[in-house]
C-alpha cells in the first residue's frame, strides 16, 4: 500500500500578523494532487491542523475542504489526530460524520487501535494513533492501569509504556502504523513550535516509539527529518514556513510503500507552495538595502531584515523601504551598542526553562534555591496553560 504521512498545517495562522490563508489553500491544492498521481491508498496527519484551539472560520471550512478533496468521497480513507494546538474535542466533533466518509478524527488518546483495510491491495493496515499526549491525558490513558509503577514512572517511560501495550497486537500480515504529535528526544526544532518539552520534562526517547511498527508517523517539528532510532521514526515537517527560523529549509510530505512483514520505502516529495521566508541582514546600511531591492532579489518572499546604521531610521525611510517591497515585514535598525547588549543577552536565553525558573526565584528571594517540587510544579502550569486557554474558550 501506498501511505501519505503529512502534519502541522497550522490553518488560520498568520505570520507577523500577514494571512496566510492563500498560501494554505495553494498547499491542498498541491497536496490533493500528489495524492491522485502517486496513487495514495492511506493519508495521516499527524496533529496541528489549526493553529489555535479557537480557529477562524476560514480555517474550519478549508480543513473540511481539504478532508472531502483528499478522501475522494470516501474512497480513500485518512486518519487525522490533534496535536497541542487543537483542541481535541473541536477536532474530533465532527468524527461520526466524518466517519461515513472514511475519515476518522482523533482528539484525545485511547487505548484502541485503528484496523483500515486498503481495497486497492487487499491489505490491512494496523494504527496505533496516539493524538498529543499532555501529562493529564497520559494519566487518563493509564488510570485504569493496574500497574501503579507505569503511573509513577517518568513521561518517556509510560507513552512507551502505552506504545508497547498496544504494539502486542500488530502481527506479520499487517502494516503496522504509530502515529503521534510529540516531541522526540533529538529532533531539531524552529521558533514556530509551541514548546511542549518544558525543561526536558515531555521530551520521549526514541526507544519509547520503537515497538516493531514499519513506519511511525510524527508531528510536531516543523522541519522533515528522520529520527536515529532502530524503527524508522519520521516527521513530516509543515507544508508551509511558520517562522523565519524556518528561512531556507525545503517543505515536503513523506510517501511511503510498505506491505506486511516488509520495511517501508520512503519518498520525500517536495512542494512548491507557499511563499518562501528570508532572512537579510544587511551590515553595510540602506545602500545595501536598496541595492537588493533594485536587483529584485527575494521578490515573492516574506522578508525578515536587519539593517545595521549608526542613525535612526525616519518613519518616511521605513515607508520608501514597505513600499519598495510588499513582503518586508520586520524592519529592524541595529546600532553598535545593540551588538554588544545582544551577545551578553544571547548567553542567558539559550538556558532552559528550569533553569531560568530557578535563577529568577534565586533573584526575587536574595539567593533561596527553589524546592524540587516548586520547580516541577511551574513546569506543569507552563504545560497545562494551552488546556486552560481550550477551557476559556468553551466559557
Amino acid at each position: 500500500m501506498r501511505i501519505l504521512h503529512t502534519a502541522d498545517w497550522h490553518f488560520g495562522r498568520t505570520l507577523e500578523g500577514r494571512s496566510r490563508l492563500p498560501e494554505q489553500e495553494a498547499f491542498v491544492d498541491e497536496l490533493a494532487a500528489i495524492v491522485r498521481d502517486q496513487r495514495i491508498d492511506l493519508v495521516l496527519v499527524a496533529g496541528d491542523v489549526y493553529d489555535s484551539v479557537n480557529p477562524p472560520a476560514a480555517a474550519e471550512q478549508l480543513f473540511y475542504d481539504s478532508l472531502a478533496r483528499l478522501s475522494d468521497g470516501g474512497q480513500r480513507p485518512i486518519a487525522v489526530i490533534a496535536g497541542n494546538h487543537d483542541h481535541p474535542d473541536r477536532l474530533a466533533a465532527a468524527a461520526p460524520l466524518a466517519s461515513g466518509h472514511g475519515v476518522t478524527l482523533i482528539g484525545l488518546p485511547t487505548a484502541d487501535l485503528l484496523d483500515i483495510g486498503i481495497k486497492r491491495t487487499g491489505e490491512l493496515a494496523r494504527l496505533f494513533a496516539l493524538p498529543y499526549p499532555s501529562e493529564s491525558r497520559l494519566r487518563e490513558l493509564l488510570s485504569d492501569s493496574t500497574e501503579e509503577e507505569a503511573l509513577r514512572s517518568a513521561y518517556s517511560d509510560r507513552v512507551k509504556h502505552i506504545v508497547a501495550q498496544q504494539a502486542k497486537r500488530f502481527g506479520p500480515d499487517t502494516v503496522n502504523l504509530i502515529m503521534s504529535h510529540l516531541y522526540v528526544l533529538g529532533g531539531a526544532e524552529s521558533d514556530s513550535e509551541r514548546p511542549i518539552q518544558v525543561g526536558g520534562a515531555y521530551t520521549v526517547d526514541t526507544s519509547a516509539l520503537c515497538a516493531g511498527a514499519q513506519y511511525v508517523a510524527l508531528g510536531h517539528l516543523h522541519r522533515a527529518q528522520t529520527m536515529k532510532a532502530p524503527d524508522i521514526l519520521r516527521y513530516s515537517g509543515s507544508p508551509l514556513a511558520y517562522s523565519f527560523s524556518e528561512a531556507g529549509q525545503a517543505k515536503s510530505v513523506t510517501v511511503l510503500d510498505v506491505e506486511p512483514g516488509k520495511p517501508a520505502r520512503l519518498e520525500e516529495v517536495l512542494l512548491s507552495c507557499g511563499k518562501p521566508v528570508v532572512v537579510w541582514r544587511a551590515k553595510e546600511g540602506l545602500a545595501e538595502v536598496h541595492r537588493w531591492l533594485d536587483e529584485g532579489r527575494d521578490a515573492g518572499a516574506w522578508i525578515d531584515l536587519e539593517v545595521h546604521v549608526s542613525e535612526a531610521l525616519g518613519m518616511e525611510q521605513i515607508q520608501r523601504l514597505r513600499q519598495a517591497h510588499e513582503g518586508l515585514l520586520n524592519i529592524r535598525p541595529v546600532y553598535p551598542e545593540m551588538e554588544i547588549a545582544a551577545a551578553q543577552a544571547g548567553a542567558v536565553s539559550s538556558l532552559p526553562l528550569d533553569e531560568l525558573f530557578r535563577r529568577f526565584y534565586r533573584r526575587q528571594t536574595g539567593g533561596a534555591e527553589p524546592e524540587p517540587e516548586l520547580t516541577r510544579m511551574f513546569l506543569e502550569l507552563l504545560e497545562q496553560e494551552p488546556a486552560a486557554a481550550a477551557e476559556g474558550d468553551k466559557r
